[in-house]
Order: C-alpha cells, then structure tokens, then sequence
C-alpha cells in the first residue's frame, strides 16, 4: 500500500513538473545598455520566434521554462540567457547587454579619421570642394541618384517641341522608348535597388536568421539570391520591419531546402 501511494506521488510530480517545463508563458522584457536599446534582435531557439526591442529596451515573447533566448545587435555583444523559474515565475527579466569593442591590430599615427565628416575633413590635407552651400544657392539636398538613375532621369528628360494644334513632343523621350533604352535603363535601376535591399537585409539579420535556421556557408549567398527572385520580394521587404522580413526569410528558406532536397534525390 505504501508502495503504491509512493508509486503515485511519483507520477504525479513528474506530471506536475512535465506540465510546467512545456507550459508556455508570455514574458516582458527591457533591455539595457550604454546605447541606443531600440531594434535588439531576441530571439527564441527553442520556439524558432523572433521579435525586437522598443525605443525604452522593451519586448515581450513566448517562453517555456528551459528555453534559450539569444539578444543580438551591431552595438553589443551577443547574449544568451537560458528561461529560468524565476524568469517563468515572475513573467519578466532585464537583460544588460555589453558593448561590442572592434580591436584595432595595430596603432597608427598620423592623421585620425574619425568617421564623422566635418571633423575629418578639418583633420585631412585634402580640400574640401566648394558647393551651393558655401556661395549661398539652392541646391538639391535628397538622396544623391546613382549612375543608372541619372541615365533614366536624362532619357527622360529633353524639350518639348510645338508641332501645332497645341501639341508638344519630346523626342528624345520618344526616341529611348522607341529603340527601349528607357525600357532597359528601368530594368536596371530596378535590378539596382534589389541588390541594395538584399545587401541590407543581409547586414541586418543573417547573423541572427541562421541562428534559428541553420544553413551551410557555402549556400547562403545562393539563398539569398533565391530570395531576392521571388516576385514579391520588394513588396515584402521594401520598407518593412525586421520581424517582417524575418518572416518572409523564414517562409523561403522552407522552399529553398526543399528544392535542395530534390536535387539531392
């Protein structure tokens, strides 16, 4: 008899315990640094779940007990915490995350560059260019264009031509696409702008992607090209969040592996 209530005790404990260490909770968080907090990567191993810190460091995600939360940013150094009880206990935690220091091999003297451009062009031999700024013009303030897109705008622009009747052309508009210069020239700025985007996404979150979805380093320059030809590409990564694109990234490396596995067969 007293055999059996022990018996019963034991499984109901690790019944008990069972049901705690799978139950999954929502938890808050705040991350703190010596930085801007905002845009943390945190990312749930365990559950393969991904969200990102708020302007004050804060974040909220699903958790079980004996999940590894991993925080991850270009300012600090990874940091992994394992969800303890008292994390699951108390539904929040507050992570300290160090600063990430680049060691410099070797000291140079001479000029310092600093990265900020006032201050190296006063520290540098070179001249600084006179602009519209120093003459006191209007001048175009946006965006600089690259080589391509001055090529449209200019395939594009010319005059416009009185031929009567109050109608005007511009043949040179007409001429480019008419041979499909302008054609071409949209094409490749097109190209253009989706390179720049994958090149973006890249340097924003291959590093903490793989951690989740683990791929081989010789493919995952061939995954993101993968990536980049799907026809919604842009729409679902221009302009969009990192959980976004996250997402998106996460829905392709599915069908990029399963194209692997078929080639394999």
């Amino acid at each position: 008899m007293v055999k059996t209530k022990r018996f019963f005790l034991v499984v109901l404990c690790c019944f008990i315990f069972s049901s705690i260490y799978s139950q999954t909770i929502d938890i808050e968080g705040v991350v703190t640094g010596s930085a801007d907090v905002e845009n943390i990567h945190v990312i749930n191993k365990a559950s393969n779940t991904f969200t990102t810190t708020n302007k004050l460091g804060g974040f909220a995600i699903q958790v079980k007990l004996a999940d590894t939360l991993v925080f991850s940013s270009v300012q600090y150094k990874l940091q992994t915490i394992l969800v303890t009880p008292k994390i699951i206990s108390d539904k929040k935690m507050t992570v300290f995350l160090e600063d990430k220091v680049n060691e410099l091999g070797e000291v140079l003297v001479g000029k310092v560059l600093t990265g900020s451009l006032d201050s190296d062009i006063k520290n540098s031999d070179a001249e600084r260019p006179i602009n519209f700024y120093d003459v006191g013009l209007p001048g175009y303030k946006g965006k600089p264009k690259t080589q391509n897109e001055r090529r449209l705008y200019e395939a594009d622009a010319g005059k416009y031509v009185y031929v009567g009747l109050g109608v005007g052309l511009n043949f040179n508009k007409i001429l480019n696409k008419v041979t499909g210069r302008t054609k071409k020239l949209k094409e490749r700025v097109r190209k253009e702008n989706k390179d720049v985007l994958l090149e973006k996404i890249k340097a924003n979150l291959v590093e903490d992607f793989f951690v989740i979805y683990p791929l081989d380093e010789s493919l995952r320059t061939d995954f993101f090209y993968f990536c980049s030809d799907d026809e919604n590409f842009e729409k679902r990564c221009q302009n969009k969040s990192d959980i976004e694109v996250f997402e998106f990234l996460a829905e392709k490396i599915v069908a990029y592996k399963a194209n692997l596995k078929l080639k394999g067969d």
